[in-house]
């Protein structure tokens, strides 16, 4: 921190700073409902439920807070919104929710096994780099598509956000998305109106779950979250830094995460890992020009979740009201300058421009086969296509003169 007051203070934080804030706010708005449906859907009171939410937020804002201003990297860490999405579909396991957080902790024991045993944990890591970046572009599509769709559905709010963006890069480029953060905050405030009684009952409580190992849970839920974390969580989380230029070890990453789930796993909360789409706002262009000046970003987000985990009865009634494809849309405007990049990245290379192409359209077409989202299958794809058009090459003989 010192060396970034040195360099500009203020102005050199504000734009980071921004960013960060950017990245809770989507990641907390776009998914807090599926959660709680989801944690209600396993068997979890409204209590538990809230309480499982409380959890994972402060447990992700202390990892962001913690890892990027002690390695000063912007590593960015988020729930599993695909686990999530995976535990509204099983429903109630035989043992209840208590059996649910149960299978919550083998998830987690599972992961920090994969960061302890480091061949795999580089075999994870080591994804081609065109690859990479394909299925950074592939995942950024749909949030990029969000402001367009905004201008189409909802002129009178996205077309001044849009324009505040546009005039933003004209006369301050690095500020542009902050600028259409604020526009947005104004819109937002005087026009969002709470129903009656949105605010009424306590504020979320941390509500200890004893857990209890069933075969079932852990057969229908522990098992399959692992793999869904890890295919379409972490594994794209370390595809977006490595498609921003930071080459990380993953294993350390793996089991801090993993650890940090254990201790939400006592008290409802699923899962957390490494970021994905939001990761790119923090670790992206738009978080700062300067690759080294990123890393207060992540730092801000933790504050923003400990913040959205302290007064989320407030938070959530006030998101919740608000449009969301306008909250999906400012973020959109943030990542464009990130797709454009990965774009670049994953064409660079002629050998490898065809199969980065497969993992693109295949992790924007959004497919989940067997409970693993489109990333997992892109990476799958892209992979598979280089190792089939590399086969059977052999190299020419040498001329000899004889």
């Amino acid at each position: 921190m010192s060396e970034l007051t040195r360099n500009g203070g203020g102005r050199e934080l504000l734009q980071p700073v921004m960013a960060g804030a950017l990245a809770a706010i989507v990641g907390y708005a776009s998914t807090f409902t599926l959660v709680l449906a989801a944690l209600t859907a396993a068997g979890a009171s409204p209590q538990q439920a809230g309480s499982g939410l409380m959890s994972v937020c402060i447990a992700i804002g202390i990892l962001n807070i913690v890892v990027s201003t002690r390695i000063k990297l912007p590593v960015s860490f988020a729930w599993s919104t695909p686990g999530v999405a995976f535990i509204l579909t099983v429903g109630e396991p035989v043992g209840g929710f208590p059996a649910v957080a149960g299978a919550f902790l083998v998830a987690a024991a599972l992961i920090v096994l994969t960061g302890l045993i480091r061949p795999l944990a580089r075999a994870i890591a080591a994804i081609p780099a065109p690859i990479a970046n394909a299925m950074l572009a592939g995942m950024l599509l749909t949030l990029c598509l969000a402001p367009i769709k905004a201008v189409a559905e909802m002129p009178a709010f996205a077309l001044p956000i849009l324009l505040a963006w546009i005039v933003g890069l004209r006369f301050a480029k690095r500020y542009a998305v902050p600028i259409a953060v604020v526009v947005t905050g104004i819109i937002l405030t005087t026009t969002t109106h709470l129903p009656p009684g949105a605010l009424d009952g306590s504020w979320p409580s941390l509500v200890p779950v004893m857990p209890v190992f069933t075969l079932d849970a852990i057969v229908r839920i522990g098992l399959p979250l692992y793999v869904v974390t890890m295919a379409s969580q972490n594994l794209p989380g370390l595809a977006v830094m490595r498609a921003n230029g930071y080459d990380l070890k993953p294993a350390p990453l793996f089991i801090m995460t993993g650890l940090a789930s254990a201790a939400t796993a006592f008290f409802g909360g699923h899962s957390s890992n490494l970021a994905a789409i939001t990761a790119a706002i923090c670790a992206g262009p738009e978080a700062h020009p300067d690759k080294a000046r990123r890393w207060p970003a992540p730092a801000a987000a933790g504050v923003a979740y400990l913040l959205l985990a302290l007064g989320a009865s407030l938070a959530a009634a006030f998101i919740a009201a608000s449009p969301p494809l306008l909250i999906q849309a400012v973020a959109g405007l943030a990542l464009l300058s990130s797709l454009a990049a990965a774009l670049s990245g994953a064409l660079v290379a002629e050998e490898t421009r065809l199969p980065a192409i497969l993992t693109f359209v295949t992790t924007a077409s959004g497919i989940t086969i067997a409970g693993v989202g489109a990333p997992f299958w892109g990476l799958v794809a892209g992979i598979g296509m280089i190792l089939v058009l590399r086969f059977g090459i052999r190299p020419e003989p040498v001329n000899t003169g004889k």
